[in-house]
Parts: structure tokens; C-alpha cells; sequence
């Protein structure tokens, strides 16, 4: 990984291309991020830049009592605040570190925009999918209907049998069955940078990313696809 940064996904909408073809795009709030704190491999084991997003607005309690708390906001901790205090930074929503190949190039304090990507780069995405509850198995893993007739009952919708009661005796692990559906970390790889407005800090992907308007994103240059190919659409 060479680059990264963090944004909040704003919504979906389209772009039409110098062809007049009509391009589904995802525009994301990226950045601007900072770097908080850098982990050294003689000290740490590893090289990595942790990078904050989004400015908190500290909090302080109210009231008779509020000379006692005067100096602690509620709703940080005075860990995380000294943290940030540290680095000189004010305090951040959202706190990542990544592993860059280049940590040397990155120092305390540094602001990482979005114009550290490129229009035509392919990138790999990664959020918190959409929660839908409690979903049965046709809608969770897409299984047929069982036939509603010949003694199956008003449950034509179950997922069936789940194993034999003398062998193996057991239900093994990963069966697919109704569950909790979504809020799982979902990576999308390969997407393409359509267009960047680094005035406003925007980035448009092509393409649908995971998680609800809102929610934050982390993105960084793509793993699977060769240093200077663009071979995606």
C-alpha cells in the first residue's frame, strides 16, 4: 500500500463521459486527514501512520458541578485526548493506521487529501455494510423455495434439513442458515476514479461501495492490480 485516506460516503448519482456514456458513480467526502501518530519498527515492530479524520466537537457537562469537570470533556477520553494533544492535532472521529511502503515520507502532522489519487486509478474500498436484521435464508443466502406440496407445510421457505441425527450427529460450523444480515466489513476491489474535485474534497468511484449514506470509508490504492495499470472499466 503506498496511499490511503479516509472519507464518508455522501451518496450515489452519475457522471457522463466524453463519450456521452452513462457512468453510475459513489462521491465520498475524503479527507482531509492527518497523520496522528507513526509506528516505528525498531520501537514497534512494524512502520505504520495512524491517520485521523473528522474533527470532534468536545462536550463539557453542565450545571452546578460543571467547575469539577471543567477541563474533561464527555465524550472523549482523557487517554485519547492526550493522545491527540501529543501529536498537536485536535481530536478525530475516526482513527486508522495504515502500513505504507513509504512510511518515511509521512510525518506527524501531514494532511493527506484527495488529490493523492488520480482520475483513472483503481482503488479497493472498504466499509461496514447496510444492517437488515434478522433474515431468513432466502434472502441471506439466496436458497430456492421448497416444494409446496407432497407433506412440506406451511414452511416452504425453510432451509430444510441441516444434517443426519446419527451422522454426523452434529450441525458443523459455517452452515448457512437464517441469521443476522449485514453490518459485516466489506472490502470492493478494483473500482475506478471517474472524477476528483479536490477543492471540495470529493472523490467520485464507479460504482457502489458498502455501508448507508454517511458512513465512513477507508480507501486505498488497489492490490490486486499492477503499478501503473488502469485496465478497469
Amino acid at each position: 500500500m503506498k496511499k490511503a485516506v479516509i472519507g464518508e460516503k455522501i451518496g450515489m448519482t452519475q457522471i457522463f463521459d466524453e463519450h456521452g456514456d452513462r457512468v453510475p458513480v459513489t462521491v465520498i467526502e475524503a479527507g482531509p486527514c492527518v497523520v496522528v501518530q507513526k509506528k516505528d519498527a525498531d520501537r514497534d515492530g512494524y512502520c505504520a501512520a495512524q491517520i485521523g479524520y473528522k474533527d470532534i466537537k468536545l462536550k463539557y457537562k453542565k450545571g452546578a458541578r460543571a467547575s469539577k469537570f471543567a477541563e474533561k470533556p464527555n465524550n472523549i477520553t482523557l487517554p485519547l485526548l492526550g493522545h491527540f494533544a501529543k501529536a498537536d492535532v485536535a481530536p478525530k472521529k475516526v482513527l486508522c493506521e495504515f502500513r505504507f511502503e513509504n512510511c518515511d515520507d509521512y510525518k506527524v502532522g501531514d494532511l493527506i487529501k484527495t488529490d493523492v489519487f488520480a482520475v483513472g486509478e483503481s482503488v479497493d474500498v472498504t466499509g461496514v455494510s447496510k444492517g437488515k436484521g434478522w433474515a431468513g435464508v432466502i434472502k441471506r443466502w439466496n436458497f430456492s423455495r421448497l416444494k409446496e406440496s407432497h407433506g412440506t407445510g406451511p414452511c416452504s421457505r425453510t432451509g430444510g434439513s441441516i444434517g443426519g441425527c446419527s451422522n454426523p450427529s452434529r450441525v458443523f460450523k459455517g452452515k448457512k442458515m437464517a441469521g443476522h444480515l449485514g453490518t459485516k466489513r466489506v472490502t470492493i476491489s478494483n473500482l475506478k476514479v471517474i472524477k476528483i474535485d479536490a477543492e471540495n474534497n470529493l472523490i467520485a468511484i464507479r460504482g457502489a461501495i458498502p455501508g448507508p449514506n454517511g458512513s465512513t470509508v477507508f480507501i486505498r490504492d488497489s492490490i490486486k492490480v499492477k503499478e501503473g495499470s488502469k485496465k478497469h472499466a
